[in-house]
């Protein structure tokens, strides 16, 4: 089958506390969400993929506090991870916030991602007749802002290009918890069809230096002690940087995409073939690596129709 489209098995939801203030949920390999609870207000990292969804997290927050959900944080964008956050205009949603780049890549190309990630995943959109459309953020920054939930800092910061041009973490300064969005995997593989592989590695390194005690990935189980976070960055590091030398190498010697696909699996399978969703992920990823050793910076918008024509072209 084309992509996810026959993966219907339920995950289970883990809402795990890091902290006095802090929360991940999680659901093995799908995407995760993250929670700040500060002393007036809450804010969510990603908002799952539709309202309807959106519910259940409201509802796991509700059972730690009543406080108003005011600050809505865009990791990136990828529609599975914010065409949800409409569900939190009624919980007292005052702002969304996200990145330029974030805010660059929905005007780009939101409607075709949306339709893309529909049809990929048809699982991670349930009710998705209650999306109202593309979800906007009403505060954009460029490098880093800073909010103080009551007497609770916590940084909202653009680290540098990786998994989007956008890619932006929350990070909590005084007890040392970093949400990253898709910047860091585990257990999990790492869709890298509209990322900037080349700069990922170095981005890694730079949340390395925040020296976070645990961190919430966007994918894959909350890691919950130095060791756990530096095994993230590592194993994330490790999955980008065996992909891309390897399309590279691949680019150097002229092989076409589907030979390309050839020698990255022979790179990749033993390391990860494993995890989740690592046969949804590779035929995208391989093409954007290839398309990025082949001197194409600026990722290709993808589509519905050149989804398909790529899925066929790498598997049949």
């Amino acid at each position: 089958m084309f992509a996810s489209q026959g993966d219907w098995a339920p995950k289970k939801i883990s809402f795990t506390q890091l902290s006095a203030n802090a929360y991940a949920y999680t659901a093995e390999g799908d995407p995760n969400s993250g929670v700040v609870i500060g002393d007036d207000g809450v804010l969510v990292v990603d908002t799952t993929a539709t309202p309807v969804m959106a519910r259940d997290l409201i509802a796991r927050i509700r059972q730690v506090t009543a406080k108003p959900i005011r600050h809505v944080v865009l990791s990136h964008y990828h529609a599975v991870r914010v065409l949800g956050a409409s569900a939190f205009r009624a919980e007292g949603c005052e702002r969304i916030i996200a990145s330029r780049g974030t805010y660059e890549m929905i005007a780009e190309r939101g409607v075709q991602d949306m339709q893309s990630e529909i049809g990929r995943f048809p699982r991670l959109f349930q009710a998705v007749e209650s999306i109202p459309g593309l979800t906007w953020p009403t505060l954009v920054f460029d490098r880093a802002i800073t909010l103080f939930l009551g007497e609770l800092r916590v940084e909202i910061l653009h680290p540098g290009p990786g998994h989007t041009r956008g890619d932006t973490v929350v990070w909590l300064p005084g007890q040392k918890i970093l949400f990253s969005g898709d910047l860091v995997e585990y257990g999990a593989a790492a869709y890298t069809g509209d990322a900037q592989l080349e700069e990922w590695p170095d981005t890694l390194e730079t949340l390395r230096a925040l020296q976070p005690e645990k961190l919430v990935p966007g994918r894959g189980p909350a890691l919950l002690s130095p060791q756990q976070v530096n095994a993230g960055l590592d194993y994330t590091r490790d999955f980008v940087t065996t992909l891309f030398s390897s399309a590279r190498q691949a680019v150097a010697e002229g092989k076409s995409l589907r030979e390309t696909f050839a020698d990255v699996r022979e790179k990749m399978d033993p390391k990860f073939g494993h995890v989740f969703i690592y046969e949804h992920c590779l035929p995208f990823d391989v093409s954007r690596a290839h398309d990025e050793a082949s001197g194409i910076k600026h990722p290709r918008i993808w589509t519905a129709e050149r989804d398909r024509q790529m899925w066929e072209a790498l598997r049949s």
